[in-house]
């Protein structure tokens, strides 16, 4: 049914037609009967196979990757799509609107997207209030962390802080993103020493809120995928030297070689089919690196690139674009077409 109304919906600007989407998975999140109706619409006849990872229990190892609920609005409909996991925000201390429009852009012809979104939001506070309340029983809940635009490099770890204080208690484990393209200086971040810096910052301000809170804390970091074979050894050796409890690989690409697209010229980070290989590309090299759990996240279209992944050592598949181009139902289709460990 989607590819029949995919013409359709294409004809709005992207982030209208995400808007739309939002609001209307919001709604139905709310409402009981319509959950139910949304998982006979797209029935997850597969469940699993079931994963540890970092200490947490996922029903299945695919999950939403951050960037589509950046309020928090729409996570309960996201869940009765089959989704394990849902990594919610990218959140900011502050509320902020981000770049200016147009800001997405569909390649159709290259099956992907640009966007230079620059973390839009509407601030911790507002995030928090949407968290509370009873969840989807199994579902996890992830939170994507950066710091606003205005804050600079030096000052950005007191926003990750004020950040993991603020969602220790409502998630099941945090994402540090130093790693988008379309905040100036964020992927700075990355490099060994500022990179050491802020994860030992966490790393200490984990361990009060552990004693306090009383439950674990685990702290991913997400990387681009643009890094060197030094830089991401690098990247890599801060993570494990502050204790982090895993890797998100990757993030969107700058790189554009072999698109079709007129848009292709378009600034911001690139995601889709052209993203799979670069970003499995360091999947691989990761590996080599580190035994650290590693999410993996880039260019999944097809239930064999999800399969990948694993294959290649992930714990865990995330996806966007590819909900994007194969409709709502893509995450029941790569369960009930059955995933191996």
């Amino acid at each position: 049914m989607y590819a029949h109304l995919r013409p359709w919906i294409f004809r709005s600007q992207p982030e209208q037609a995400h808007h739309a989407t939002i609001a209307l998975l919001q709604l139905a999140g709310a409402i009981p009967p319509a959950r139910w109706l949304i998982r006979r619409m797209f029935p997850v006849r597969n469940q699993g196979p079931q994963v540890t990872a970092f200490g947490v229990t996922f029903p299945n190892p695919i999950g939403m990757a951050a960037g589509y609920d950046k309020d928090a609005l729409a996570w309960r409909g996201l869940g009765c799509l089959g989704f394990g996991h849902i990594e919610l925000g990218t959140v900011t201390p502050v509320a902020q609107p981000g770049n200016p429009t147009p800001r997405i852009f569909r390649l159709v012809e290259d099956d992907a997207a640009i966007n230079r979104m620059g973390f839009p939001n509407r601030g911790a506070d507002f995030i928090a209030q949407q968290l509370r309340g009873r969840r989807p029983p199994g579902l996890v809940l992830g939170m994507n962390i950066g710091k606003n635009k205005t804050t600079p490099n030096e000052e950005a770890v007191n926003d990750y802080l004020s950040l993991l204080r603020t969602f220790a208690p409502l998630v099941d484990y945090l994402a540090v993103n130093i790693s988008s393209p379309n905040t100036p200086g964020l992927r700075a971040l990355q490099s060994r020493a500022p990179l050491e810096a802020l994860l030992i910052a966490l790393a200490d301000e984990r361990i009060r809120l552990i004693s306090e809170l009383g439950k674990p804390i685990p702290i991913l970091v997400k990387l681009s995928p643009d890094l060197t074979d030094a830089e991401l050894e690098d990247a890599i050796g801060a993570v494990e030297t502050a204790g982090m409890d895993g890797l998100i690989l990757t993030n969107t690409t700058l790189q554009r070689a072999g698109l079709g697209s007129l848009k292709a010229t378009e600034t911001g980070g690139l995601s889709g089919a052209p993203l799979r290989s670069i970003s499995t590309a360091m999947l691989k090299r990761a590996r080599k690196l580190t035994n650290l759990p590693i999410v993996a996240s880039g260019g999944v279209m097809t239930e064999a690139d999800a399969q990948e992944k694993l294959d290649e050592g992930a714990c865990l598949v995330q996806i966007y674009t590819g909900l994007i181009f194969r409709g709502p139902g893509f995450p029941a289709d790569i369960l009930n077409h059955g995933l191996h460990l």
